[in-house]
């Protein structure tokens, strides 16, 4: 095995309330998917120390980008019934379809930027468990990861054992990788800059946290509903609550939310920049 095979990967999720939006129906920012693919681009040039781009791409740490489906697949859940009916071959193929066609134009913007990104749908890593996901296959990802490739992966509707689909949402998929290739830094990429008290939308009060920590949650307002916004994977404190679980299991592992409205804050983390902002979310 490589030197190269032994580094920890970075890990950058781009949500899907960022990169769409989620009032509307397939309606997708792309001036916003532009900007953070150059940034992404951008944040592993400079960690190379060589003279070309090559040389630049080979010293960075390996990548690993999974994003949100936003108001592509949120909206073909509801559309199609699915969580009323998760074993209708028909609603799982309008879901998967709907997930797909965001995820193109999320890896062709990628590619645009010079990375060299491979799409992976999340229904072929993930394996679901009466409505969970269960267990996530990591080797397609290792070996993508070990030959210089940025692997691309989506919140997707996945096999299920006992209900014949469910819903793999970003998180667990990240999380499930994460258990097997111990990231050393994973990056939430948002529409809103990290963690708030209660909701910065509803509130212009809320005060935005540096840190979350499991002692804190339940003080916090993670999750105010929008009636003009679908979301069928749980909201901000579902996606709180699975990174707090994983920072109890990889506590080497610095984990941060950032805006990814705001320029440059995504390059930042990436880099592990002190100064990126955001919330950084910590065992303890």
């Amino acid at each position: 095995m490589s030197t190269r095979d032994l580094r920890r990967p970075v890990f950058l999720k781009l949500g899907g309330a960022l990169l769409t939006d989620k009032t509307g129906h397939e309606d997708p920012r792309l001036d916003v998917l532009a900007r953070l693919a150059s940034e992404v681009a951008s944040s592993r040039e400079r960690a190379g120390t060589g003279d070309s781009a090559l040389e630049h791409a080979l010293d960075a740490p390996p990548l690993l980008i999974a994003h949100g489906s936003g108001s592509f697949a949120h909206r073909a859940v509801r559309d199609s019934a699915f969580l009323e009916h998760p074993s209708d071959p028909v609603a799982f193929a309008h879901v998967a379809d709907a997930a797909a066609r965001l995820h193109r134009l999320v890896v062709r913007a990628l590619l645009d930027a010079g990375l060299p990104a491979v799409g992976i749908p999340g229904g072929a890593i993930a394996y679901g468990w009466n409505g969970r996901v269960a267990h996530v296959e990591s080797d397609a990802v290792r070996a993508h990861l070990a030959a210089g490739r940025v692997p691309v992966t989506y919140g997707d509707v996945a096999l299920d054992v006992t209900r014949g689909a469910t819903i793999a949402s970003t998180e667990p998929l990240l999380c499930g990788l994460a258990d097997s290739l111990a990231p050393r830094h994973i990056v939430l990429a948002t529409d809103v800059d990290g963690i708030f008290d209660r909701d910065p939308a509803g509130d212009p009060s809320a005060r935005p946290l540096p840190l979350v920590t499991p002692s804190i949650l339940d003080s916090i307002e993670l999750d105010v509903r929008r009636s003009d916004v679908t979301d069928v994977t749980g909201g901000m404190a579902s996606k709180v609550r699975w990174m707090l679980q994983l920072a109890a299991r990889l506590p080497d592992t610095q984990i941060r939310v950032v805006s990814g409205l705001r320029s440059g804050a995504v390059r930042a983390a990436l880099q592990g920049a002190d100064d990126a902002g955001g919330t950084r979310i910590a065992a303890r």
